[in-house]
């Protein structure tokens, strides 16, 4: 089989490349996809609605070696780019973190119908239930290895995720293929996703929801600090705070600790303030009930208990000023060790990939010309609220624009 452009991967980034260089070069343009059908991870973003963007894009949300804002201030907004060019109506989400934004709609299928229907009209081609298993060189053409036919082309764009998701069809397959070409390839984990701490210190926490503020530090440092709900499961924290704190993970493995302020709203003493008018107001009662009104009951227990370490049916009477200002040190600092990330189901993005020394501004590679990258394959991953699925669009808008101008003879488009 024969195409032009040869797309390994039929996600964001992939449909969004595959648009971009049909438009621009009017070449053959063909997806690969290894699963049945293209779009699968596209459908389950924003728990099925699709938060394509944020209206607030900065550097700060994104990390790893390829500047991802360079990318993403060339190349066409979402407006410009679902709303403009293919009829999706968007608006901004009313619930969660601010900013991101949505098709109307409310549902994933839109934007997926509108990236096909484009496709379609532009000449698109798909193949599906087809893997990638090598890429060769032969003369000024590239043979793409697969289970089934070889497909021959021009150029490549790699589109194909990371490791993250395995459900959708990202395995991490490609990156394992050009690790072994020579690529060099950041260190890989699980980002957008739990951490994980050890299950007997969050024995009774289970199913405890607790909005605050949470820090990662390594070595008494302060590395990022987020605000939002934090969910305690048996044996990980998760919660779109802690999400936008495990990329550090790849960095700090090992030295990372997560610190949790349970009421950022009040300081140390006018906690303890608080804690001595309900030790007189509760007299009588068990200390089981010191921290009732202030927290979930789980969550309440715990804290008293691991903080005391005495029996809770003793009377709240008994309750010293020094064990009053252990509860509100504990409340305004209450430290984790990291002991791991999520597995890859648990995982929304990769952090880790393709390194940026091996890839030109135009997300061409170095060692093998005319091949592109685009994604999350690439060592680039941003925060939870629509960022990533900015980048799949810019980055691959991006690689389609470079590689309809490498096809056109360097013109640009």
């Amino acid at each position: 089989m024969y195409t032009d452009v040869a797309i390994i991967g039929g996600g964001a980034s992939g449909y969004a490349s595959a648009i971009t260089t049909a438009r621009l070069s009017g070449a053959k343009v063909t997806i690969i996809e290894r699963l049945s059908r293209t779009g699968k991870k596209i459908i389950a973003t924003g728990n099925g609605k699709c938060n394509l963007s944020n209206k607030s894009l900065k550097a700060e949300n994104y990390h790893g070696s390829v500047n991802a804002m360079k990318i993403i201030n060339n190349t066409p907004d979402w407006y410009e780019f679902f709303t403009e060019s293919m009829g999706v109506m968007c608006v901004y989400g009313s619930e969660g973190r601010t900013g991101g934004i949505y098709p109307r709609s409310n549902t994933a299928t839109t934007v997926l119908n509108a990236l096909r229907l484009t496709a379609q009209s532009l000449g698109v081609q798909e193949v599906c239930d087809t893997n990638i298993q090598a890429i060769l060189r032969n003369n000024d053409n590239y043979i793409l290895k697969s289970d089934g036919e070889d497909i021959v082309c021009k150029k490549v764009i790699v589109a194909c995720g990371g490791y993250a998701g395995t459900t959708f069809g990202t395995d991490g397959s490609m990156i394992r293929i050009f690790k072994e070409m020579g690529y060099k390839i950041s260190k890989i984990c699980p980002a957008v996703a739990p951490l994980r701490v050890s299950a007997d210190v969050l024995k009774g926490l289970k199913g405890v929801r607790i909005k605050g503020k949470i820090s990662a530090v390594s070595g008494g440092k302060i590395l990022r600090t987020e605000y939002g709900e934090m969910h305690f499961n048996e044996n990980s924290i998760s919660g779109i705070c802690v999400f936008n704190l495990a990329y550090l993970f790849q960095e700090y493995e090992g030295r990372l600790y997560l610190r949790a302020d349970l009421l950022p709203d009040m300081d140390k003493n006018a906690i303890i303030s608080y804690l001595e008018k309900i030790r007189e107001i509760r007299s009588g009662y068990s200390l089981e009930e010191i921290l009732t009104g202030m927290f979930p009951k789980n969550l309440a227990v715990w804290l008293t208990k691991n903080t005391l370490r005495r029996p809770l049916a003793e009377k709240t009477e008994t309750l010293t000023d020094s064990e009053i200002k252990k509860l509100a040190d504990v409340i305004k600092f209450l430290e984790f060790e990291v002991t791991g990330c999520s597995n890859w189901q648990n995982a929304q993005a990769t952090c880790g990939g393709i390194n940026a020394e091996c890839i030109t501004e135009n997300l061409e590679s170095k060692k093998h010309r005319g091949i592109y990258f685009c994604g999350e394959i690439l060592d680039t991953v941003g925060d939870c609220g629509g960022y990533n699925l900015q980048w799949a669009w810019s980055s691959g808008i991006w690689v389609g624009m470079k590689c309809a101008e490498s096809l056109k003879g360097g013109r640009k488009c």
